[in-house]
């Protein structure tokens, strides 16, 4: 006594309203990428144009780009002659003992080093068996 036909055709419009709403759904989609693609290339232009009339005006005063003076500082730093690293109270206290010592000092612990550097060599091809 129910009719059945009305529950098929319910369900075939069903999936053709979802095929129609998934096909909407993606044109959104591109529609949205495509006006995000158009914005993008448009200020990609404007920040051309601005960087060349920033880079007309830096060439008519001779103002450098600020990653030109970075990479100038950088190179600096690396030749040592701005900002040297502080030094730690050991190597402070190394360099002070240094300049104390005379040339005799000097001597004898360059030579005690190098003995005790032969030393440790003779003994570790010297093995007793």
């Amino acid at each position: 006594m129910f009719c059945t036909t009305g529950q098929i055709g319910g369900e075939g419009e069903n999936q053709e309203d979802k095929n129609e709403a998934e096909q909407a759904e993606q044109e959104r989609l591109d529609a949205l990428r495509e006006a995000e693609e158009r914005r993008k290339e448009k200020h990609r232009k404007m920040e051309e144009e601005r960087e060349k009339m920033r880079q007309e005006i830096r060439d008519k005063y001779g103002i450098k780009k600020k990653e030109e003076k970075e990479a100038e500082m950088n190179q600096a730093i690396a030749e040592g002659s701005l900002n040297r690293r502080k030094k730690t109270p050991a190597e402070i206290a190394a360099e002070q003992e240094a300049e104390e010592q005379d040339d005799f000092t000097k001597l004898k612990n360059t030579l005690e080093t190098q003995v005790n550097e032969l030393k440790t060599t003779i003994e570790g091809k010297c093995v007793l068996q």
